[in-house]
């Protein structure tokens, strides 16, 4: 292969600045199309008018024909037909695990022991509320009953079920100041 031109295994050769012309010409409308149907993922956007280009390298005769004016179409079709095709492929793959960031800002789960405590802090908290306070979170929360469903259960309205489980869970936050986050 020399410095001036890309050699094709079975056309000859092709001039680079034939494909460097494709790219300052051509190279933003495809960038474009990809970025739509890749959803925005300009990494695989990007990927995909590479591996555009390499096919029009592949097939100069596309390129030299005299059947249209413009190689832009050509091109277009080919660079839709690639999304595609990656989109299919992605889709055929079973689902990733999951982004970095999410993993990262997961809460990490307490060994047994730690959940244990946890749990016996809880309980011993929940007994110092009313036992008005402690029936309607133990329905709602635990058992995990609707507003609806623990006012018909205790006999009372729906609005005073909200009021008693907003006030069970801020007396349960002053009791257990290190949990308020899960109490929120």
């Amino acid at each position: 292969m020399t410095a001036g031109t890309i050699t094709h295994p079975t056309n000859g050769t092709t001039a680079e600045h034939e494909l460097a012309t494709l790219q300052r010409e051509h190279g933003r409308p495809l960038f474009a199309l990809l970025l739509r149907l890749c959803d925005g993922d300009r990494q695989r956007a990007e990927d995909l008018v590479q591996e555009t280009l390499v096919r029009a390298w592949q097939h100069p005769e596309a390129l030299r024909a005299d059947a249209f004016d413009s190689v832009r179409p050509w091109l277009l079709t080919v660079a839709r037909r690639l999304a595609i095709d990656a989109r299919r492929a992605r889709q055929a793959r079973p689902a990733e695990v999951g982004d970095a960031a999410a993993l990262e800002n997961a809460r990490v789960c307490a060994d047994h022991a730690e959940r244990a405590a946890a749990a016996l802090d809880v309980r011993e908290a929940v007994k110092t509320l009313t036992p008005e306070h402690r029936e309607v979170l133990v329905l709602v929360y635990f058992e995990g009953a609707t507003v609806a469903e623990a006012a018909t259960a205790l006999g009372i309205p729906p609005g005073t079920v909200k009021s008693r489980a907003y006030y069970a869970l801020r007396a349960l936050r002053r009791v257990l100041p290190g949990y308020t986050a899960d109490l929120r």
